[in-house]
């Protein structure tokens, strides 16, 4: 069943004001508001052209992007300006990577106390992906000079001055895979670049400058690049229902940059308005832009963080890469003054991004019961509000120095 308010906000993303009331007293508005929800449930996932990105202009993309966001919470996007061979480049080693012999993957496992790293156990809500994946992403001195593909020169990925609450990034070596690394790290570059660039239009469709979230994302961003491979499904050896290669979820950061399969099309969303999940069929040379859980408390709900999942395929894998573009850990999220209205009176406490991915990633390492999300702090619905967890929160961040590492314990 949707939440009732959320389908009453995605109703004021349609421009119909009167659906929050019980009863449908105003026929002609009702069946006005059910023929426009159905021309958008039905309709695909909407395309944006992002030329202006490239040429300095992301005032032409605004209302494109913002009705998109409240919506679907998910578009794709073209002419975005990623350099076809850096693409070309990641994918070859991509693929490289997952045809690795067992022992190198199992050499560069995660762990409970590190989040980055080789993996083939994940959880989304409690029920495990029929995928592997590899987990790598920014670390502290990355942006000063000296830095070197995610690692500051000449010092180690396990050192301690890489360590964060994400922990420190595991690599295949030169040897078992050679211009891995730094066909990674070109990638990584690019779609940060570009997440840089797209943030600033959602800032804008929010009401406020195009650097406003400067201090927060661009210059303290905490982004991770997961590289994804679902194998083909062999039904045969399955002893209990059909696994799911992800299980529905909602992003945890700000927004994610998907490269997806132009093979294989296994993601789907689950549509607002109609609660049918959506297949989203790549364009050629596009990438799949959707906003997670802090876009939609930072819009107190105008932007929507939609839930989506991956089917196992019994034909042909799957390979994909999603960029998580997150805040700095110690940004304290809470919806803008802009956003806040009688419309959309305040949703959401403040919520810390440090505490939030902490917890997300217990939840996806081991089966430690339900999983943080975004309701937990909600002002509107006591029903969903987990005072316990709010508590636990304003804890953690008490004695959280920016730079401690998971503990599952």
């Amino acid at each position: 069943e949707i939440d009732r308010r959320m389908q009453a906000m995605g109703f004021r993303a349609l421009g119909v004001r009167s659906v929050a009331r019980p009863g449908w007293r105003r026929p002609a508005v009702a069946a006005a508001a059910c023929r426009r929800l159905l021309s958008v449930s039905m309709d695909a996932v909407p395309v944006i052209d992002a030329s202006s990105l490239a040429e300095g202009r992301p005032e032409a993309m605004v209302d494109e992007v913002r009705d998109a966001c409240s919506k679907w919470g998910f578009f794709q996007l073209t002419n975005h300006g990623v350099d076809p061979d850096i693409t070309g480049e990641f994918q070859e080693h991509m693929h490289k990577f997952f045809a690795l012999p067992p022992h190198v993957k199992d050499g560069i496992r995660r762990s409970a106390d590190n989040s980055r790293g080789y993996f083939d156990d994940e959880l989304t809500k409690r029920k495990r992906d029929w995928k592997e994946g590899l987990d790598f992403g920014i670390t502290p001195g990355s942006r000063i000079p000296g830095a070197n593909g995610f690692t500051i020169k000449g010092v180690s990925d396990a050192s301690p001055e890489h360590d964060n609450l994400d922990g420190h990034n595991r690599f295949p070596s030169e040897e078992d895979a050679p211009g891995f690394r730094a066909a990674m790290w070109n990638y990584f570059v690019a779609m940060t670049t570009l997440a840089e660039r797209l943030s600033q239009v959602m800032a804008l469709g929010m009401g406020v400058p195009r650097d406003f979230f400067n201090d927060d994302l661009q210059e303290s961003h905490t982004s991770f690049l997961r590289l994804n491979y679902y194998p083909v499904l062999d039904m045969s050896a399955q002893s209990e229902e059909r696994p799911l290669g992800i299980s529905p979820h909602t992003d945890a950061g700000y927004l994610t940059l998907l490269m997806q399969d132009d093979d294989c099309h296994s993601l789907q969303v689950r549509n607002r308005f109609d609660n049918m999940w959506h297949t989203v069929s790549p364009v050629p040379g596009a990438l799949t832009v959707n906003t997670g859980d802090m876009a939609q408390i930072w819009s107190n709900g105008r932007y929507y963080a939609p839930e989506h999942r991956v089917l196992a395929n019994t034909e042909k894998p799957r390979y994909s890469a999603p960029f998580f573009y997150n805040p700095g850990y110690r940004t304290k999220v809470q919806p803008l003054d802009t956003c806040v209205d009688a419309e959309y009176p305040l949703a959401y406490s403040h919520v810390y991004w440090g505490y939030f991915r902490w917890q997300r990633f217990s939840g996806d390492f081991a089966d430690f019961g339900r999983e943080v999300q975004i309701s937990d702090f909600s002002v509107l619905n006591t029903k969903l509000r987990d005072e316990k967890r709010v508590a636990h929160q304003d804890e953690f961040m008490q004695t959280f120095d920016g730079n401690q590492k998971y503990s599952a314990a």
